[in-house]
């Protein structure tokens, strides 16, 4: 079955032209397609013809909203999305000043088994879909009724891990065609694929990008990554300067802080010197919660030491706000907790 809304409109048109249909067709099909329209039949301005065609050889991919939570700390929702083939991912609605932010999943699960993280725990089933993450944009929208204007691909899964339909979401969602969000408005977190990060610094989009850090040398990264067997810190500083050589735009780096683990000052010291000279911003993230992980986040004092240190150095650092943490939304939070026919 074709997935006819990861296709912009040339790939559309093409499409239904192999199959003997008029070319203007594909803009009616795409004016549905914006309109929201879950089913062929709901086009009532196409052809009976084309409407079946469609409907035995492509699919309107979805993400249907099964349970919601809100905090009542912030104004922060958590989605429960379930999709075409019955798999469940979530997402993350959040508030800001300069508007509404949307955390979204690439990937059903993950393959990356970061110890301080819950979607690893859960497995790895599927990559989505450029339209599926589309449409987790779109269902939280419907519901808050506003527009999202600022989206962070950093919800379950790697996103190089899914690199092509990832670049095909970029794409889609900021054209006219789609929700319009332009590029600037778009972030990518990675752990650190390093061939995909270069890749993406050739691509030279206007999105930012994201490594997620949490240590300053392979002996403590490996505790928490594994990842860092297959690409080490000196590879991935190496693709991280290759992009902002590249792109000349600022890279964030995530440092989870965990008690005891990566937070010492000798540790800031360690990290303000891997850093250097690089156009760079230090995201810090008190760890979160996660059942079965044993991680406490580090005091506040901590926080502050760590911050401090870094900025002496010349590094430029905040302490990410916690959103949601009520409704388990937050940094690495997000699982499966659910799986085919659980609901």
């Amino acid at each position: 079955m074709t997935d006819i809304k990861s296709m912009n409109l040339s790939e559309l048109t093409a499409y239904l032209v192999d199959y003997g249909f008029e070319k203007f067709r594909a803009k009616q099909v795409l004016s549905w397609i914006k309109q929201d329209a879950d089913s062929f039949d709901d086009m009532t301005n196409i052809p009976l013809k084309l409407r079946d065609f469609l409907k035995e050889n492509a699919y309107l991919a979805c993400a249907d909203i099964e349970r919601v939570q809100r905090s009542k700390l912030d104004v922060t929702s958590k989605y429960l999305f379930r999709l075409y083939d019955g798999e469940y991912v979530e997402g993350v609605l959040m508030s800001y000043h300069h508007g509404r932010s949307m955390c979204i999943s690439s990937q059903v699960g993950c393959k990356m088994g970061c110890t301080f993280c819950a979607t690893g725990k859960s497995g790895f089933s599927r990559s989505l879909t450029a339209s599926e993450m589309i449409a987790q944009i779109r269902s939280a929208e419907l519901d808050c009724g506003e527009r999202v204007s600022n989206v962070v691909l950093m919800g379950m899964g790697e996103p190089f891990d899914n690199y092509d339909n990832v670049i095909r979401f970029l794409k889609l969602v900021s054209s006219e065609d789609s929700l319009n969000i332009g590029m600037r408005h778009i972030t990518i977190s990675t752990c650190g694929i390093v061939p995909r990060m270069r890749d993406f610094a050739d691509l030279e989009l206007q999105c930012g990008l994201s490594v997620s850090l949490h240590a300053p040398n392979d002996e403590a990264r490996l505790r928490t990554m594994p990842v860092n067997r297959r690409y080490p810190i000196a590879q991935v500083m190496d693709a991280s300067r290759y992009y902002v050589n590249k792109t000349n735009r600022r890279i964030t780096f995530e440092y989870a802080l965990i008690d005891g683990e990566n937070d010492s000052d000798e540790t800031a010291r360690e990290l303000a010197e891997l850093l250097k000279g690089l156009l760079c911003h230090v995201n810090l993230i008190p760890v979160n919660n996660v059942t079965g992980a044993g991680y406490k986040k580090s005091s506040l004092k901590r926080q502050r030491a760590f911050v401090d240190i870094l900025t002496a150095a010349g590094i430029n650092a905040t302490v990410r706000r916690t959103l949601g943490s009520d409704i388990d939304a937050s940094c690495g939070q997000l699982k499966r907790k659910y799986m085919k026919g659980d609901v």
